[in-house]
């Protein structure tokens, strides 16, 4: 994620982080957006997405590259990169009738604030508009986009004759009876549909063409793409249903490209619906079931990758996680570092992230299990991108310090300290310095030496937080054997700057540590 996306992200609460990561996950974004809204409701009956729609109308000062000195407002929304806005549009499509109106009208009229909106973007806009009873009678596509059509369409029926698309086009206005139609026309027109021949003229076979289901080859005929499928419950009155919080099919789970999918051999494409069947009922898993978490040691980091993203890993409900970590620990007692790093990463790194309250006991159990077994893929694939996040808060920090202090060994505290070094500092990456450091590190003169470095260029910042002058007094008492000459005079220029009422407390302890 780039920096200008992470700066639009920490505009966000918790919950609604989790919302904009999703929709930022390329075209499938709606989709797995559409999950996590259902889980969050599922959660909290009461959740709403005026906070989250609030945000992202907000207004933003921005500095265009092109004009160094010239600052505009712009919303937030528009800030983010047009993939974003038409995964956000197609989202709110799918829930816009449990909204309320105006919420769904401001922030169509912010996005059209935007110089620059992709064709996806504005089309969309124009949709629900129409949708909401706008009254915008503009047609959703372009002057342009409709003669390539009917030249299309012409050379498909035959020159001189008309009918089919070609009498869809010839106009460019549009009925405000037939929004719905056109919705799902454009959404339809994006999927391939294999004839062996194409009437155009035929209305019978148009009826049956936009009645027909796409069955995509992934991993055999089981699965069904989740964009299709979401086409065909629109037009059977799903929509509905989605706006009503019920939880989506498991069909709906987004599967892997198909030539990755055709990739697998067909023993793990058999384990991946077991898999899923596990992972959505809701008994007890015995001893039979766990064994088919066997296949993951059978699968390279490519094959686990695909394997991961189908069964939607980052989507799972925390109930189940302690079970799942269970059942893959358990016939795997020695997990390779690439299968370690990719589990961690599927399972964990995005439910840590966003977090906005204290860690679940399950989460807790599931991340201090894979953490015990695997400490070193557990420091590069969470706790190193956690760090790295800017945004943290308490609970990351309370979840982090969790494991320092119950799940790693001094070697890999050690590495973790390290990882510090890469990162701005925040209050809350000074509390898992603070564990570190009490943890009593065995610190080579090299690595004091850069901490040192650290703590001079990072503390101006600090002036006046105690959670600083804390840590401090905990190097200047626990590790004062390590302070050089060198190290004291840099300390010194340190302390000076502190302003808050342990500034002599810090003093007199560098001041007692004599040894050169």
């Amino acid at each position: 994620m780039d920096a200008a996306n992470l700066m639009c992200l920490s505009r966000f609460d918790g919950q609604s982080k989790l919302l904009v990561r999703s929709l930022l996950c390329g075209a499938s974004g709606a989709q797995k957006a559409l999950g996590v809204f259902h889980r969050q409701q599922r959660a909290n009956p009461g959740k709403s997405l005026s906070n989250f729609i609030d945000t992202l109308c907000q207004d933003e000062v921005t500095c265009p590259g092109s004009e160094a000195r010239s600052l505009t407002a712009k919303p937030l929304v528009c800030l983010f990169p047009a993939l974003f806005k038409q995964n956000l549009l197609s989202f709110i499509y799918l829930v816009y009738p449990a909204l309320p109106r105006t919420a769904v009208l401001h922030l169509l009229k912010c996005l059209s604030l935007d110089p620059h909106p992709g064709l996806w973007v504005s089309a969309l806009v124009r949709q629900l508009e129409r949708n909401l009873g706008s009254h915008n009678e503009e047609p959703l596509y372009s002057s342009l986009c409709s003669q390539k059509l009917q030249e299309l369409s012409k050379r498909l029926v035959g020159f001189g004759e008309s009918g089919g698309w070609a009498k869809c086009f010839s106009g460019q206005t549009v009925e405000p009876g037939s929004q719905s139609t056109s919705g799902l026309s454009e959404l339809g027109t994006q999927r391939k549909r294999k004839s062996s021949f194409i009437t155009l003229d035929s209305d019978g076979e148009e009826t049956a063409q936009q009645h027909k289901r796409i069955k995509m080859d992934v991993c055999g005929s089981e699965c069904l793409s989740a964009e299709e499928q979401k086409v065909k419950e629109v037009m059977s009155g799903g929509l509905e249903r989605d706006a009503s919080g019920e939880a989506p099919a498991a069909e709906e789970l987004q599967p892997a490209p198909d030539g990755l999918c055709d990739a697998l051999p067909e023993h793990v494409k058999v384990a991946i619906l077991q898999i899923k069947e596990l992972l959505e009922s809701q008994t007890e898993w015995d001893q039979s079931s766990m064994d088919v978490f066997k296949v993951l040691n059978e699968c390279d980091p490519g094959q686990l990758e695909v394997l991961c993203g189908m069964l939607s890993l980052p989507d799972l409900p925390e109930q189940t996680l302690s079970k799942l970590c269970s059942s893959i620990l358990a016939p795997s007692p020695d997990l390779s570092y690439s299968m370690a790093t990719t589990l961690i990463k599927s399972l964990l790194l995005e439910k840590v992230l966003s977090l906005s309250e204290p860690a679940s006991r399950c989460l807790v159990t599931a991340v201090t299990s894979l953490c015990s077994r695997c400490p070193r893929p557990m420091c590069h694939a969470l706790i190193g991108p956690v760090l790295e996040e800017k945004s943290i808060g308490n609970p990351q920090a309370e979840l982090l310090n969790r494991l320092i202090e119950g799940c790693l060994d001094s070697h890999y505290r050690l590495l973790v300290l390290q990882m510090t070094f890469k990162t701005v500092w925040s209050e809350a990456v000074l509390s898992i310095i603070h564990s570190l450091l009490d943890s009593k590190l065995n610190l080579s003169e090299e690595l004091f030496t850069q901490f040192t470095e650290q703590l001079v260029s990072q503390g101006p910042q600090f002036s006046k937080s105690v959670k600083f002058a804390k840590m401090m007094l905990t190097v200047l008492t626990k590790y004062g054997s390590y302070v050089t000459a060198a190290h004291k005079h840099s300390l010194y220029g340190c302390l000076m700057l502190n302003e808050t009422f342990l500034k002599k407390s810090l003093q007199a302890a560098l001041k007692r540590i004599t040894h050169s």
